[in-house]
């Protein structure tokens, strides 16, 4: 077993990180309701590659609290700074975009809040109960930040039971410091270890590689994350959303993607996604069984 996850020594993007623009009478549908609306999505705003693909499934991903995170993670595209008043009116508004785009399952996200006493998780629970209230048949993934490990403000979304609860770990132990600045490797751990003790049916994390970690710092990274009692795991590649960003230190091969799938699944969890194109949210209505 090699230490290193495979380098290809270019500046270009592979091959496999080459997407076809989303088409079909779904994505060209919903993409007229989210600019007639202006509707907030994440895959809107993210360019995410799976955009067609998840549309096509009824699945969308949102993100509540504003768009100015009080963090400032070296791989994330997202403004950093003085957030702006919370919108008491927001659950509302996100349900309503919901059943608008008949969303199946919906994944709702979040800035980090930490100017907020609560971290937000007031907001938080308000848009479960209010997605709830609009859209009874959809089911919810919640990918929430780390509250910086208040318990209360994690109680509110326990409280809520959401179907999935989600938090991502992003990197592995070493590059932690230099990947996510504010956050903890050991506190995201304890996070997902607490919701799941506390009844929570399903819990999910994911990481991203191309940031210089090594084969075996992944796999232990997979270990704390089964040892944290995890359910679900996302691995995609790493890609610099800036010249501001950090850069990408390899891109990871299918093959790599496809060892480190089987690893996790022999590790014992339900579902594990791992290729290039890979994010959060992908395929996220298949990890409700």
């Amino acid at each position: 077993m090699s230490d290193k996850s495979v380098i290809i020594p270019r500046t270009k993007k592979p091959e496999w990180l080459k997407v076809k623009l989303p088409v079909g009478k779904t994505y060209t549908h919903l993409r007229d309701i989210v600019d007639k609306y202006k509707l907030n999505t994440i895959c809107t705003s993210g360019s995410c590659p799976n955009m067609g693909e998840c549309w096509g499934e009824g699945t969308a991903t949102f993100m509540i609290l504003g768009n100015i995170c009080t963090r400032s993670c070296g791989f994330c595209g997202v403004k950093t700074g003085k957030p702006e008043s919370v919108e008491w009116d927001e659950p509302e508004k996100v349900a309503r975009s919901i059943f608008l785009m008949k969303i199946k399952h919906a994944v709702i996200t979040s800035v980090d809040r930490d100017d907020l006493k609560d971290g937000g998780s007031i907001i938080w629970a308000e848009t479960v109960q209010a997605i709830r209230r609009a859209n009874p048949g959809t089911t919810l993934e919640t990918l929430i930040p780390d509250f910086r490990g208040e318990k209360r403000n994690i109680d509110r979304l326990i409280e809520v039971a959401p179907e999935i609860i989600s938090h991502n770990l992003e990197t592995v132990r070493r590059l932690t410091r230099e990947v996510r600045i504010q956050a903890k490797y050991d506190r995201s751990l304890d996070v997902l270890k607490y919701i799941k003790e506390s009844g929570q049916r399903r819990t999910k994390s994911g990481i991203m590689l191309g940031l210089g970690e090594t084969e075996k710092e992944v796999i232990e990274t997979l270990h704390d994350l089964k040892n944290a009692k995890v359910d679900i795991v996302t691995i995609g590649q790493y890609l610099q959303p800036s010249k501001k960003h950090l850069p990408v230190a390899d891109f990871v091969t299918p093959d790599q993607f496809k060892k480190y799938k089987e690893i996790g699944l022999e590790l014992g969890f339900k579902y594990v996604e791992s290729g290039a194109l890979v994010r959060s949210s992908y395929r996220a209505h298949k990890h409700l069984v």
